[in-house]
């Protein structure tokens, strides 16, 4: 069980950075990017593109892959995205829908349907690790992966805490308009955010061709990853991300443990039980807390009691 707590938190670095994006457009530009995990193999794709033709290190590649994916998401903003958004919540959705498409079968025509891994190109470290005890040990690679999560993540919080441009991006969140007034280009502050979360979604997607098989129709399934890590963390945090996707790993760990079957499904319960802590909590805080809620349902049983006497005693007298 301790080998399972572990592995799970070392995959929720994963999850954490993976939806780190996501949280992050959602909480400034206000709309889901239903393309987000395609945004990834997109980035995995362009690493293996830099590896087998021009025969870079795949961390080099993922570095020269990092601008390439930011250019790309701060064109999309300014050329798509600005225009949908003002269309209301429905139309950007299904823009990025469309483009989820797009990409994957962009990826399908140029790479084929083959499952393509970083993995051999990075020696030993995908599968050489660390022995703790005779009994637990722990993937280099996985360890990578969570202190890469870890750093971009404080790096990110830092200077949306610190800086110019993290205190435009807080106050376009707040209040686009305001902040327009304010002499704050929110225009540009989306494209930016835009872009920063491309390269979030790119790092990941590598993370996850160096650890697994990846193929051009992966993105679904790494997007309901990320907005379930999204969910449980709290959206807009990135530290609610961090200990999301964290939580979503230690889930599907802990139930693969019991039953290798169990592994999805134990991370979607824990999504499904969070949303519907979520949506009690904010009824509760609409009657006025958790007590008040509570004994409504006390109050509401105590009436149906007394409605339903009268009807058993004139049943009783005829």
């Amino acid at each position: 069980m301790l080998d399972a707590l572990l592995q799970g938190t070392l995959l929720g670095g994963y999850y954490a950075i993976l939806a780190a994006g996501l949280s992050l457009m959602f909480g400034v530009a206000r709309f889901i990017n239903l393309a987000h995990g395609d945004n990834a193999i997109l980035g995995a794709f362009i690493v293996l593109l830099g590896v087998e033709y021009f025969n870079m290190s795949p961390w080099f590649a993922m570095i020269g892959a990092i601008p390439i994916m930011y250019v790309l998401g701060w064109l999309t903003q300014k050329y798509v995205f600005d225009r949908t958004q003002r269309g209301g919540f429905l139309l950007p959705l299904l823009t990025t829908f469309g483009l989820a498409a797009v990409i994957q079968n962009g990826l399908f025509a140029g790479f084929g349907s083959d499952i393509r891994s970083l993995a051999d190109y990075i020696g030993d470290l995908s599968w050489d690790s660390w022995d703790l005890t005779d009994e637990i040990s722990v993937g280099k690679l996985p360890v990578i992966v969570f202190v890469i999560a870890v750093v971009t993540l404080v790096g990110l919080q830092i200077v949306l805490s610190l800086s110019r441009f993290g205190r435009a991006v807080r106050a376009t969140a707040l209040d686009p308009e305001a902040a327009q007034l304010c002499g704050i280009d929110s225009a540009e502050v989306y494209r930016k955010i835009t872009g920063i979360a491309f390269v979030l979604s790119a790092i990941a997607g590598v993370m996850l061709a160096m650890r697994a098989s990846i193929a051009p129709y992966s993105g679904p399934a790494q997007l309901i990853f990320a907005f379930e890590a999204v969910v449980i963390g709290g959206i807009g945090s990135l530290w609610g991300t961090l200990l999301g996707g964290i939580a979503l790993g230690v889930a599907q760990s802990v139930g693969a443990f019991f039953d290798p079957q169990w592994f999805q499904l134990a991370g979607h319960s824990l999504f499904l039980l969070v949303l519907g802590v979520r949506f009690l909590n904010q009824k509760a805080l609409h009657v006025g807390g958790w007590r008040a809620y509570l004994s409504s349902f006390s109050s509401d049983k105590r009436t149906a009691e007394k409605n339903i006497t009268p009807v058993k005693e004139r049943g009783a007298s005829q």
